[in-house]
């Protein structure tokens, strides 16, 4: 039973490196060497790279990624929603795509996205089993746990976030936070252990979880259960004690030959940022990083994508692999395209940012040729190279609709008279007329 890890670590470079190595404009050599030092992992389980995945990676030598979550819940939403969620996150750029539902239907919604998506699906594979156990998570048994990860894994699922750090020590550290444990999948461990008075049983459990994500490739994506769930509760005791642990977890999961990323907090304020990116590190063994955010701030519900993406563009230029996604709709409700839309577009933006001040192979290239097309008053190119072109297109053309002005040397903003760059093809065209050498040199 071969990983990417293993093949790593022989010194193989698998189809699925050399692949990632021309997306990522980088050598396979490099790919290898990062995947087998654990700091770069490539979800791809094996059923779904027989299906329709294309295979990407996240570390910290490539280039910043992103995750969208789609999903339903026990009160709305539907197999057409869902896939229409994952055509729109894909659509916008996310780099995989978690499916959190925690309803009805969830084996035929989850087929249908694996089948239907080219990009790594995630899971929580806790929220299945709670439903298939009714709701009540005091009686789970390990056993329950590592058949519904088995199953998942069968069904294709690239990568799994499981909550195997939150132990029984660490409950006392959320006693006086002012949100508490806001992890659902931490929050149900935290109950079960204190229902059973015993050990957290994926912990227990987790050289046997190990073997069944090393049969299928299914990275591991450690949980952090115990993660601030506002700027109040950031860095404390409780989200470093399990650090710690996930910190352990990794090279056990590596001595297993499992693939490792670890989850990050989702309430940092900015000053707190870079110093939780490089802890996790370090802590970490330099494993992936993959945070949710994380929100700088909580007086914006209705507009979490923007007060996360802050946070997400900081993240990313410290250090962070992958950014998840926060959309409108945080701690609100259940997105709905939309909303996915917007939280792809916000954490498109903040990942591209981070790529630029990381100066990663070609990031800038982008805003250097739509700059260039902003300046030659080429509006459709601009339009083309936009995140999303379809929404510049039509702020353009709220005002000036009419195809005389996709050509024309000014916007509605600053009008023929008054646009800088239109006032700036003027000066050129005076200095080049003009006999004075430095003015002929201007550049703007």
């Amino acid at each position: 039973m071969s990983t990417q890890y293993t093949e790593a670590l022989a010194g193989n470079i698998t189809p699925e490196m050399e692949f990632v190595a021309k997306r990522e404009y980088l050598t396979p050599e490099l790919i290898r060497d990062e995947v087998a030092a654990g700091r770069m992992v490539i979800p791809a389980n094996k059923v779904h790279l027989k299906g329709r995945l294309e295979p990407m990676c996240i570390g910290i030598a490539a280039k910043c990624k992103i995750n969208a979550n789609i999903g339903n819940s026990a009160v709305t939403s539907n197999v057409d929603e869902e896939l229409e969620k994952l055509h729109v996150s894909v659509h916008y750029g996310a780099d995989t795509v978690m499916d959190l539902s925690t309803g009805k239907d969830i084996d035929n919604i989850r087929a249908k996205i694996i089948e239907a998506s080219p990009v790594p699906i995630g899971t929580v594979p806790i929220y299945q089993m709670l439903e298939e156990l009714g709701g009540n998570i005091e009686d789970m048994r390990a056993q329950h746990f590592l058949d519904m990860v088995e199953h998942q894994a069968k069904q294709g699922v690239d990568y799994m976030t499981i909550h195997c750090g939150v132990l029984l020590e660490h409950l006392h550290l959320t006693t006086s936070r002012v949100t508490g444990i806001v992890s659902r999948g931490g929050s149900l461990i935290a109950k079960w252990m204190m229902v059973h008075r015993k050990q957290n049983p994926l912990y227990e459990a987790f050289e046997d979880l190990c073997d069944i994500m090393k049969q299928y490739d299914v990275t591991w994506s450690l949980g952090d259960g115990l993660r601030p769930g506002s700027i109040a509760d950031a860095s404390d005791a409780a989200q470093f004690a399990e650090l710690d642990v996930l910190g352990g977890l990794c090279k056990r999961g590596w001595a297993r030959g499992t693939q490792v990323m670890v989850e990050g907090p989702g309430h940092i304020p900015m000053d707190q940022i870079d110093m939780n990116i490089k802890k996790q590190i370090e802590v970490c063994h330099g494993a992936p990083f993959y945070v949710l955010g994380p929100l700088v701030t909580d007086v914006a519900p209705g507009y979490d994508h923007i007060t996360s993406a802050i946070g997400a563009a900081l993240a990313g230029w410290s250090g962070a692999a992958m950014l998840c996604y926060v959309t409108p709709k945080e701690h609100l409700g259940l997105p709905n395209r939309e909303d996915v839309k917007q939280g792809v577009i916000a954490y498109k933006i903040a990942a591209h940012a981070a790529d630029v001040a990381r100066k990663r192979p070609g990031s800038q290239d982008r805003d250097n040729a739509l700059s260039k097309a902003r300046f030659a008053f080429d509006w459709n190119e601009q339009f083309r190279l936009s995140l999303d072109p379809e929404t510049a297109k039509s702020f353009h053309d709220e005002t000036l609709p009419q195809d005389t002005f996709k050509s024309a040397h000014f916007c509605s903003m600053c009008g023929p008279k008054y646009c800088s760059m239109r006032i700036t093809e003027d000066i050129r065209k005076m200095a080049a007329e003009s006999a004075e050498p430095n003015l002929v040199e201007i550049k703007i």
